[in-house]
């Protein structure tokens, strides 16, 4: 990257002891290019249209504007322009209305409304995941004094007025035009385990729960084609499997006993069938489910499905793998899959990807751990990255990975683990890390590196940490509380040092979701010092790299400047970079690939 670039994108540039230096005898990928990765368009969030024809998706590219994709004829186009980047694991769908001819879609805080044919968007008002009840009624989720409540409004007269009940938090909206219902889920602020399933008849104004299971999450609701029955998924037999309720909440049943996670449910138009996703231990396949029979029936395998909605012609839905960057396809009843969307650069479409072995092994208390290895080719005595992921609910999988696999060009093993928390597992296992962050879930990072080390082909001291958001704080935790040194290097990329500031710092979803997990601050002190590795800073003796968006409002960018001011005080061998225009994700761009080949620097330098 050009110097005039790097100041564009870079804030804070510090360091503390010898920095890392650019090796004249550094590996080289000559397959893969961190400009082609960072080109890969990402399509996600698709939503079929009302006649079936056509597909509006979100496209995360230099921005995340939203095309529209014909299942037919005709080529895709773009409709919107200059919408910031939004990170695709938060961002919302772009919803049809009832008649096909308007999308609505959020921007900047506020939910906007354009034509499908063209034209200038018109701005609405505050409020987030917009969906139609009318050709000219919206409703959104308006946030407001720490509650998110439904409310409607008209688009030629917007004037929000909400229409659930307050002290709720509503999410998981779906809509049913034509039996006139609501469906949402309502995350209990008084169990914060608990997620309940309510409707809500836009004709009389009322509302009911149709599902209550305390300590347990319902979610994802949808109501069947004739208005009978509500489809949704639970974790009450400890995966999230398919049940259904009738709409008024007087029967509730059963569908799938698949032992997986289920998700993104869409009844077919003669609702006999579901399709969705299933996930188990980092595979997610597309299926159909028979909804009398509860038969599950594989449509299409993963790597990664998400997304899935009936069309004219099909299902479609987001595909990816390790081996396939991120396309929006369609999938017919007999599985054959189509390309309907996708941007991947020629230099991607034919550069060699490495395949994963599933390793299993065991953490420092003798608990199961999955993970993804991948060897690069003629490996002898390798040096390895261990890889936990964010979340920390929420899992490492079959996903497209262009960044790890510029790094198995160059030589490096990549080791992509899934410690307890991660979803995929079973509801045991991801709630294994409530109430024990940074220890349990750390020793699990160790034990990754004693497996490592008993493979022929590693290289046991040269072994690195690199994760972000949570997997940054694992990185650092892993760093500050192994007295064996298992670790050569860490790469500390967005994530908390003090979880209690953090949740003084943070924004309200971060917030509750940490509560979820650990208790209030000062209802469980002990385990939020016990977790919180800038305390035992002091115990850290290999170099960090330490890198954080300025805009981010998950993880305060002053947990990494706290970070460094401890790294600085007690002298200890640090690099420090900031990105002025980021937020929790480095999505644009010049931040990213200036990262990457930071962190390149700082793996070739570190583990020469």
């Amino acid at each position: 990257m050009t110097d005039a670039a790097q100041s564009r994108w870079v804030g804070k540039d510090e360091h503390g002891g010898v920095p890392s230096l650019d090796r004249p005898d550094k590996p080289i990928s000559t397959h893969w290019n961190l400009g082609a990765i960072a080109a890969v368009g990402r399509p996600h969030d698709p939503v079929v249209s009302p006649d079936g024809q056509f597909v509006s998706v979100v496209f995360d590219r230099d921005s995340s504007d939203i095309w529209i994709v014909p299942l037919s004829a005709g080529p895709p186009y773009l409709l919107t322009t200059g919408r910031e980047p939004a990170a695709y694991w938060e961002d919302d769908p772009a919803t049809w209305s009832p008649d096909g001819e308007r999308i609505a879609y959020t921007a900047d805080g506020s939910v906007w409304v354009v034509p499908v044919v063209g034209g200038l968007p018109t701005k609405i008002g505050a409020g987030s995941s917009p969906v139609w009840i009318t050709n000219s009624e919206i409703l959104l989720i308006a946030d407001r004094d720490g509650e998110s409540r439904l409310a409607r409004t008209t688009v030629d007269d917007p004037w929000p007025v909400g229409i659930t009940e307050p002290g709720q938090n509503v999410a998981g909206v779906s809509v049913s035009t034509t039996h006139g219902v609501v469906l949402y889920v309502n995350y209990r602020k008084d169990d914060l385990q608990n997620s309940e399933i309510w409707a809500h008849d836009l004709e009389t104004g009322e509302s009911e729960r149709l599902t209550d299971e305390p300590g347990m999450h319902d979610q994802g609701p949808r109501l069947s084609p004739d208005g009978s029955t509500v489809a949704f998924t639970s974790e009450r037999s400890g995966w999230n499997e398919i049940y259904l309720v009738s709409s008024d909440g007087t029967l509730l049943r059963r569908v799938t006993s698949d032992e997986a996670d289920f998700s993104s449910l869409d009844w077919s138009p003669d609702g006999g069938y579901l399709a969705a996703t299933r996930t188990k231990h980092g595979v997610c396949d597309l299926v159909t489910v028979a909804v009398d029979s509860g038969q599950v029936e594989l449509l299409a395998a993963g790597g990664e499905w998400a997304g899935s909605q009936w069309a004219t012609g099909g299902i479609v839905g987001i595909q990816e793998s390790h081996a396939m960057p991120p396309r929006l396809a369609q999938v017919s009843t007999e599985g054959t899959i189509r390309t309907l969307l996708d941007a991947v650069p020629a230099s991607i479409r034919v550069a060699p990807c490495v395949p994963y072995e599933d390793v299993r092994y065991a953490s420092l208390d003798g608990m199961e751990i999955h993970g993804f290895l991948f060897r690069p080719s003629g490996a002898d005595r390798a040096p390895v990255v261990v890889y936990p992921h964010g979340g920390p609910t929420s899992a490492y999988t079959d996903a497209w990975d262009g960044h790890a696999q510029y790094f198995l060009d160059k030589g490096y093993g990549w080791f992509a683990i899934n410690f307890r928390g991660s979803t995929g597992y079973g509801r045991d296992f991801e709630r294994a890390n409530h109430g024990v962050w940074g220890i349990a879930d750390t020793d699990d990072c160790l034990a990754a590196a004693d497996y490592l080390r008993t493979l022929d082909w590693v290289d046991p001291a040269r072994l690195a940490i690199f994760g972000a958001s949570y997997g940054s704080y694992m990185a650092l935790a892993s760093l500050a509380r192994d007295p064996d040194y298992r670790f050569a290097c860490g790469v500390a990329k967005y994530g908390d040092s003090d979880i209690a500031t953090s949740w003084a710092q943070g924004d309200r979803g971060g917030r509750e979701d940490l509560e979820r997990m650990m208790g209030r601050p000062a209802d469980n002190r002990q385990a939020y010092r016990d977790g919180s590795p800038l305390s035992i800073v002091a115990q850290i003796a290999r170099p960090i790299l330490v890198a954080h968006g300025e805009q981010d409002d998950r993880v305060h960018p002053d947990q990494s400047a706290q970070l460094v001011d401890e790294l600085r005080r007690l002298d200890k061998t640090f690099e420090y970079v900031t990105y002025p225009t980021e937020g929790h994700g480095l999505l644009r761009p010049g931040p990213q690939i200036h990262f990457y080949e930071r962190l390149e620097r700082f793996l070739d330098w570190n583990l020469m």
